[in-house]
């Protein structure tokens, strides 16, 4: 029985998935963002996140434990210089994951996996609403009477004239 195994196999045995969660991390380093299907893109987000929040403390023993993984110098280089000062106040959430749809062959979904701080589009939308100011709350007090001073006064002949009301009989 299959109870309590918590992370997707990918219908592959564990030393092909360790090199393919690697060389998806080392692309997804390198080019920042990745085209894939869900369940790999799940799977890696899984793999690299720690990887990344190694990246934070650059020691020796950190550099060395990363490149076990991914075994690729040019890799853990661009992310402890590059990718770890862009994440470095960030406390995790490293990779965003964007949905596409499915693809046309066996119907499969499919995914942009992304580092997070590298997409000028969130990054740009993020900087619109942080320029709107919060405003401060009035005192209830004051409350109606800004309302009245903000809007200007209805002239009388604008106004619908009022329907006379009908008197309902009384029920009995």
């Amino acid at each position: 029985m299959r109870h309590n195994k918590g992370f997707n196999h990918l219908s592959r045995k564990k030393a092909h998935r360790d090199s393919l969660l690697a060389n998806m991390t080392i692309s997804l380093i390198m080019h920042k963002r990745i085209h894939t299907t869900l369940a790999k893109a799940k799977a890696l987000r899984q793999y690299a996140e720690p990887l990344i929040n190694r990246a934070k403390e650059d020691t020796m023993a950190n550099r060395r434990l990363v490149f076990s993984y991914l075994q690729n110098k040019h890799a853990v280089s661009e992310l402890f210089n590059d990718v770890a000062q862009k994440i470095g106040d960030r406390p995790g959430g490293y990779t965003r994951i964007l949905k596409t749809g499915n693809r046309l062959g066996d119907n499969a979904k499919t995914c942009f996996i992304e580092l997070v701080d590298y997409n000028p589009t969130y990054n740009e939308m993020k900087a619109a609403e942080k320029k709107a100011t919060r405003r401060s709350r009035r005192k209830k007090s004051e409350a109606p009477m800004a309302a009245e001073k903000e809007l200007p006064a209805a002239p009388e002949a604008e106004l619908p004239a009022a329907a006379p009301e009908k008197e309902l009989p009384a029920a009995e």
